[in-house]
């Protein structure tokens, strides 16, 4: 992304702009079914039912994204992952005075920033009450932005149900990040 620009989404909307204007994208983690060896399986056995790799990626509010990282076992944390995506040689670049939405998972440092905790945050939590809050104001602005992130990955998983947990893949875990690189970077094409 580009420093000094803020987003369509954010500068012809009144609720976002000026408030979130420095905003340029949202990071979240997403899992993608892997197939391991059994002696690697405990490595890669998070949350889910069955093997998976943790994806980072960072995107831009047109559902674009603008950095990957995959190959993560599943139960790596985002804090951790983000932690490494920002101190590599490719690492994820955050332009000064600029930042990301990130989700409670992710650990509290510049260029990134979650949501208050403690306060209702879920769009789902707003539909029958406004907020009474300027935090929960600025949790509801952020989730609505931050949800970016959410559906591009749904619209990529949907466009290749290679990804999709529902499919059982056959491929190495190397063969499976190159994949999960590939599908990001058409997705972004189409």
């Amino acid at each position: 992304p580009v420093g000094s620009e803020v987003p369509s989404e954010i500068l012809y909307r009144s609720r976002f702009y000026p408030y979130i204007k420095d905003c340029i994208g949202a990071i979240d983690g997403t899992h993608v079914r892997v197939k391991v060896s059994n002696e690697d399986a405990p490595g890669y056995h998070g949350r889910k039912d069955w093997p998976a790799q943790n994806v980072l990626a960072a995107c831009s509010f047109d559902l674009r994204f603008t950095y990957v990282l995959p190959g993560w076992e599943g139960t790596a944390s985002d804090s951790r992952i983000i932690k490494n995506a920002l101190s590599r040689e490719d690492k994820l670049k955050i332009p000064e005075r600029k930042y990301y939405l990130v989700d409670v998972g992710f650990m509290l440092r510049s260029g990134l920033i979650a949501p208050y905790r403690g306060v209702r945050y879920h769009l789902k939590e707003f539909s029958s009450h406004e907020p009474e809050s300027p935090w929960e104001l600025f949790n509801l602005r952020h989730a609505s932005l931050r949800n970016a992130i959410e559906r591009a990955f749904g619209v990529m998983k949907k466009r290749f149900p290679i990804i999709a947990s529902t499919t059982q893949p056959n491929f190495s875990v190397e063969t499976q990040t190159k994949i999960i690189l590939a599908c990001c970077i058409i997705h972004n094409y189409l």
